[in-house]
Parts: C-alpha cells; structure tokens; sequence
C-alpha cells in the first residue's frame, strides 16, 4: 500500500514519475487568472493565522463547512479566528474524495512543511506550527509567492479600479511580474437600473468624464481599457452564463441605455441586445491592443436568494448552469473573425456536458496565424479537480492539440492555492506516463517531457507575450 500523499502522489507508473520529477516539477507558475488582491500583494502583508490565510474569502471551504452542519457564523460570521479554524478542522475528514483534502494536505506540506493529517485531534498542533510561520516575515505575502516558484500573476480588476496598488508593485523590487485584467462585467450588468446607475456613477468620477449617452459610456469605458493598458494590461476576462449574439441597432441600443440610465426595467431582449454590443466592443479594442480576451462561461450564480441578501455575491451559493453555448458562442468569434478582429480567446467551461463542444468550437476558429489561438481554458471552479481536468484533457486532446494548451491557474483568492498547479502537473503526467506505459505513446521522454513543461509553463508565456 502506498502511503498518503507521498513524493509520488498521483504518479501511477514509473514514467509518470520520471515526467514530473524530472520535466515539470521545477517549471515556474504562471498563474495567468486569480483574484488575488493587490493591495495585499503591494502592502506585503503577513497574516495574523492560518485562519485568515486559509479560511477569509474561500467559498470553497464554506460550502463544504455548512454541508458539513456549521453555521454561518463560523464561515463567515463574526466567530473567533481559533474557532473557525477547529470548526474547518472538523469538517476536513469529511471532506475525503472532494478535491478539498488534497488541496489542504498538499498547501500543508508545501507551505508549512506539515505532514500530518488535518483532523480535530491534530488542529492545535497544526494551526499553532503555521501560525508560527505565517507570521514571520519569510512568510509575507511575497514571499509565499516567491515560495512558490511564481514568475507571472495577472489579477481580476474592475474597470473602475485605480490600480493604485498594481502601481505600488510596479514602483518596488518585486521580481515577479503582477498585472491587472479588465473584467467588466458590471458595466453590461444591466438586470437592476439602480446598480447600473451607480456604476456609471462611479465610472465617471474614475475616468473624469461626463456620462449622458451610450456614446458617453463606450467613451468612458474605452478610456479606462487604455488606462489598463498604461498599467501593463494585456488580458481581459469575462464571468457570463453565456455568450450574447443578439443582432442589434445603434439606435436599438441608445435607446436602452437612455431607457436604463432613466431607472426603468430592460426587458429580457435588450438586456441581451445591449450585452451583446458591448462584448464586441469590449472585443475589438482587445484586437485592437493585441490583448488575450477570456471567456468563463456557464456559472448560474447567486441561486439562494435570502443568503445573496445577507452575505452578497461570491460567498458559496453558485452552481453549474445548463445555458445553451454552441450557437451564439459561433455566431460571437464568426463575427469578430469575419472582420478579421478575433484576439486571441480563451473559452472556459463550467458544465462538463459541453466539454466537446468547447473544443470543437476553438477549432473553428484557430486559422494558423498563431499556434492555439483560440483555446479551451483549464478545468474550472466546480471541475478543476482530478476528475474534471482529466475530462477537460481528454477532450481537447481528442478534437485539437492538448501539446499547445496554456495549462493550468488558480482561480483563487488564497495565497495559499498555488500547489493547484503541482495537483494539476502531477495528473497531467500521470495521463501521459500511463499511455507510454502501455504502449499508446512512445517511449520519447525528451519530447514528451519537453510537451509536459510547454503545458506546464511555456505555452503560457509565449502565448500571453509574457517571455
């Protein structure tokens, strides 16, 4: 019997073991979508405990807390550091087969060096040895990043933001590279006339321009992408239930934004009219700027009502949707294509289901001028677990070129999250040793070692314009 988690955990076979020790363990990360914060990067800071390392901002581990009978109050409620961390503690053994256990033991062993299993009969013992850790300057949030192995991190920003704190990086010696990503989604958010109001609000205050026409708002918005672009921006990202395709007008779409802007109600079809302008416009400056556009696509979010209420968004209460992708998400790349301003696109998918289809789709559009241009994104949220990323491999392996995929990120706000990367390496090598091992791959570990570390690191970097 092996033991838990040993050096070759995952590694089934002796050439899955070779490809990972020899070719991917030691390739810088490239963590090219988190939701990491800034400001916590450029203050440097040092957590007071594991608790606020591990437990602050991590819906994850919420959720599996209140499935496992905690409540609220020691997720995200006002609970002593101490208690929340016992309360996670107990849930952990519960949490076998959920990529949670492996996720732990492994940020365990990694960051701590800790190797015993995270139970309550161990919970002192392990929250006081990381704890001494964290708090001392080895373990400020640089250096756990330096920890790591990481070269690039490209964070998730709101057109709106200052990026006062992406500033702060640039200005310091911090050798990794940290940049911003325009995710705009709350400015075509436009289901509630209140919160839009207010985000335009806020929009012109930040870019210090008066907004009184969807001729105003473009003009503001396009204002801030080349401010993103000043700051070293060369990424955007989009969190949708789907693609929006809808034909429109220019008069159409005026009209809905006064309509808006005025406080009243968009019906279903200009909300999706109105969605679908300002993707394309979103998308040509990207072409415009050579940036990489990213598309993640398929969360139904916010479903329990009362607990959006009380906690807001981004706390534990989203699932995968079952939205209808194919036809608009062809309709959307035909019509940037035909005009010959498709950007270099990533398509993340949440719903399984639609794994072939997602790569099926980039493969429509991938024309030769770059190698993947158009890519099908990583395992993501609900499916980057071992299950879900070997699906998603398999996928893109069997309709296009798994050899040019960009690999891996981490999706997170935990600076603790970034053996992920190693989770996902360790699985990617085990699929690859298995099939020369039983003969379905040649024995060539040169080029599928150098394969290995292009999916682990290289891809990435010459993909993004990161070398």
């Amino acid at each position: 019997m092996k033991s838990f988690m040993d050096e070759n955990f995952l590694l089934k076979t002796k050439t899955a073991q070779i490809l990972y020790h020899e070719y991917a363990k030691e390739m810088p990360l490239i963590d090219y979508h988190c939701h990491l914060s800034p400001q916590q990067i450029a203050d440097d800071i040092n957590f007071n405990n594991l608790t606020q390392a591990w437990l602050y901002g991590d819906h994850y581990k919420w959720r599996a807390m209140r499935t496992n009978g905690v409540p609220e109050d020691y997720c995200t409620g006002q609970k002593p550091d101490t208690e929340k961390f016992n309360h996670w503690a107990a849930t952990v053994p519960f949490t076998m087969r959920n990529p949670l256990y492996h996720w732990t033991h492994l940020e365990l062993q990694r960051y701590f060096g800790i190797h015993e299993i995270l139970k309550p009969a161990s919970a002192n013992s392990i929250y006081e040895q990381a704890t001494a850790q964290l708090v001392t300057p080895a373990y400020s949030t640089k250096n756990l990043i330096r920890k790591m192995n990481v070269k690039v991190i490209c964070t998730t920003d709101d057109p709106i933001d200052s990026l006062e704190y992406h500033q702060k990086i640039a200005n310091s010696e911090f050798e990794v590279k940290v940049i911003p990503a325009f995710r705009p989604d709350k400015a075509m958010e436009v289901s509630h006339a209140e919160s839009f109001i207010t985000y335009v609000k806020k929009l012109e205050a930040v870019s210090n321009l008066s907004i009184s026409s969807f001729e105003d708002f473009l003009f503001a918005l396009q204002n801030r992408h080349d401010f993103f672009a000043t700051m070293g921006c060369s990424v955007s990202d989009h969190g949708l239930e789907e693609i929006y395709a809808e034909d429109f007008t220019g008069n159409e779409v005026e009209s809905i934004f006064n309509k808006i802007y005025g406080g009243k109600s968009l019906n279903d079809l200009e909300q999706r009219k109105f969605k679908s302008c300002m993707l394309l416009h979103f998308a040509e400056w990207d072409w415009e700027k050579g940036w990489v556009q990213q598309f993640h696509l398929g969360a139904l979010r916010n479903n329990n009502s009362r607990m959006m209420k009380l906690l807001g968004a981004d706390t534990g209460w989203d699932s995968i949707g079952d939205f209808s992708q194919a036809k608009a998400l062809a309709t959307f790349l035909n019509k940037l294509d035909s005009e010959d301003k498709l950007a270099k696109t990533i398509l993340y998918n949440l719903n399984p289901a639609d794994n072939e289809l997602m790569a099926t789709m980039i493969g429509n559009f991938n024309d030769g001028s770059v190698a993947g241009k158009v890519q099908f994104g990583s395992a993501w949220w609900f499916l980057d677990q071992k299950e879900g990323i070997e699906r998603q491999l398999n996928a893109l392996s069997n309709m296009g070129l798994v050899s040019r995929f960009v690999g891996m990120l981490t999706d997170s706000r935990s600076f603790l999250s970034y053996p992920r990367h190693e989770y996902f390496r360790r699985i990617v090598c085990n699929m690859f040793g298995q099939e020369i091992e039983e003969g379905e791959l040649p024995n060539d570990l040169p080029w599928v070692g150098k394969v290995i570390q292009d999916i682990s690191c290289n891809n990435a970097l010459d993909y993004f314009g990161w070398k």
